[in-house]
């Protein structure tokens, strides 16, 4: 993006994948052939790092600053970056989100702080973002978690946030409640200062973008990311014959990524490339570890009835 301007968290934003060689140092070359390959990919509003998908709990800030050096070489000409916040205290992150906006990123994802998980006052969330705020002029999208967890921020916190902190210009949405979904994204993306809404419910997705997100932020579009383009452009064009088409080809992938745990969704992904000859192992950090052998199989088999892999194990184009 060029100096000055501001860019509007929205439309599809797939969340890569960091492969690791067998020693879990990071596979740098496999890294570059996984952004561009995601990045190839039509309808496409940016590309985001440093999350979940790339294990940014395992990752040192020194890795996570050059995670982000080998994106912005590879794809920050064609996309925006979202960089990640994840820590457990507000210094650490503001730390963090001074480095990302030195580094060229584009925007902030910031997680939720892991203390929240004993209970939050509405003050500790809005004095979270002002810190990060204050460390660069870029705009945050806030991950909303399950309230259930204590990581969520009740809908009165969050429109708290949005009036203390301006920058806040997006929410990844995880709050796991259609009925709260709809009425976030209602409530957000009509102030007089709208916030975009940016689904992260993959496991739900087409019944999650018709309720009128303005746009998806899934760690399965380093899987899936065109058939997640398309869907999002079918449904804002009112298609719904070819969503209902796109979302069946969805909907064994995301059965096999998204169930029990969910810790191992972004395992399953790497295993996924892996069969689809897009990643040379899938290696994970601790305390993840490789899935069974019969687990890998249900991916295999997944990804023949989504069309993206024959039956003797050959890719497909998702067309």
């Amino acid at each position: 993006m060029r100096k000055g301007e501001s860019w509007v968290p929205q439309g599809v934003i797939p969340a890569v994948l960091l492969p690791f060689n067998e020693d879990l140092s990071i596979d740098e070359a496999s890294f570059r052939a996984h952004l561009a390959d995601v990045a190839s990919v039509e309808g496409l509003s940016a590309i985001t790092i440093n999350a979940h998908s790339t294990e940014v709990a395992s990752c040192f800030f020194d890795e996570q600053k050059r995670v982000l050096a080998i994106t912005k070489d590879h794809v920050g000409k064609r996309l925006p970056i979202v960089h990640g916040i994840y820590a457990e205290g507000s210094l650490e992150a503001a730390r963090i989100a001074k480095m990302a906006a030195e580094g060229g990123a584009s925007a902030l994802l910031v997680f939720p702080p892991g203390p929240f998980t004993m209970g939050q006052r509405p003050e500790m969330a809005v004095e979270h973002f002002r810190r990060i705020a204050g460390a660069s002029d870029l705009p945050i999208i806030a991950f909303q978690y399950p309230l259930s967890g204590g990581q969520g921020y009740p809908l009165a916190t969050l429109l708290k946030i949005v009036e203390a902190v301006p920058q806040v210009a997006a929410i990844k949405d995880w709050c796991a409640n259609p009925q709260l979904h709809e009425r976030q994204i209602r409530a957000l993306q009509s102030l007089a200062r709208p916030v975009n809404v940016l689904t992260t419910h993959s496991s739900w997705l087409m019944s999650s973008l018709v309720l009128g997100c303005n746009g998806l932020l899934s760690g399965s579009g380093s899987v899936i990311a065109d058939l997640q383009a398309r869907l999002f452009s079918a449904v804002r064009a009112n298609d719904l014959e070819t969503a209902k088409a796109i979302n069946d080809r969805i909907w064994p992938t995301a059965e096999v990524f998204y169930s029990e745990p969910w810790v191992d969704m972004h395992n399953r992904m790497k295993e996924a490339l892996v069969l689809l000859g897009k990643l040379p192992r899938a290696v994970v950090r601790p305390p993840l570890v490789k899935i069974p052998q019969a687990e890998i199989e249900r991916i295999r088999k997944a990804l023949v009835a989504a069309g993206l892999l024959d039956q003797a194990g050959r890719a497909l184009k998702a067309a």
